[in-house]
């Protein structure tokens, strides 16, 4: 014997779906909170700014002509390494990584590294977790030519502090050589 199925549980069902699905989307399009909105068109404006310093600019087109700041360097040599291995230490010693640690003292923000064409680490506030971050949306949008930032707030992978990401290119010329980016704490 077979018996009908009673349609009334599944369409209950179907509409909570519904109603969940649409809900999820708003959240969605809504993008970031206006406070955060706005920091983040304040850091990226200071990006910009802070990528035309001359000692930035130099470091960066250094490191392009060499193949890196070190070069042969992988993301799973540098995971290898640990903070105080000398390689990481003299990064953070050079002039752009000493200018980056004093733009970073600002409280707003919890990381700030700058690479080069290919993505890869240039100078930094500290040791990032990826060395070549190409493939990472702060690079590869600001690489476009344009300040950019995410639009949602998430743990970043070297801080874990909840933030949003944002980023702007590096010029020499007119020309994008490389990307100055940070992670605007969102806590």
């Amino acid at each position: 014997m077979t018996r009908a199925l009673d349609s009334k549980p599944f369409m209950l069902t179907a509409a909570l779906f519904l109603v969940a699905l649409a809900f999820q989307s708003s959240l969605a399009l809504a993008g970031l909170p206006a406070d955060i909105e706005a920091k983040a068109e304040v850091y990226k404006k200071k990006l910009v700014d802070w990528a035309a310093n001359p000692v930035i600019v130099k470091a960066v087109k250094e490191a392009n002509a060499a193949g890196g700041a070190i070069p042969g360097m992988t993301n799973g040599k540098w995971d290898e390494l640990a903070e105080t291995d000398p390689l990481v230490n003299g990064m953070l010693a050079t002039p752009a990584s000493k200018l980056i640690k004093q733009w970073e003292a600002d409280k707003a923000i919890n990381k700030l590294f700058v690479r080069d064409a290919k993505g890869n680490l240039v100078a930094g506030s500290g040791k990032s977790l990826i060395y070549n971050a190409s493939a990472r949306p702060p690079v590869k949008e600001a690489m476009k030519g344009k300040p950019w930032n995410a639009d949602e707030i998430k743990p970043d992978t070297t801080t874990q502090i909840k933030s949003v990401h944002v980023s702007a290119p590096i010029l020499d010329g007119g020309k994008v050589i490389g990307v100055i980016h940070t992670a605007l704490t969102a806590e």
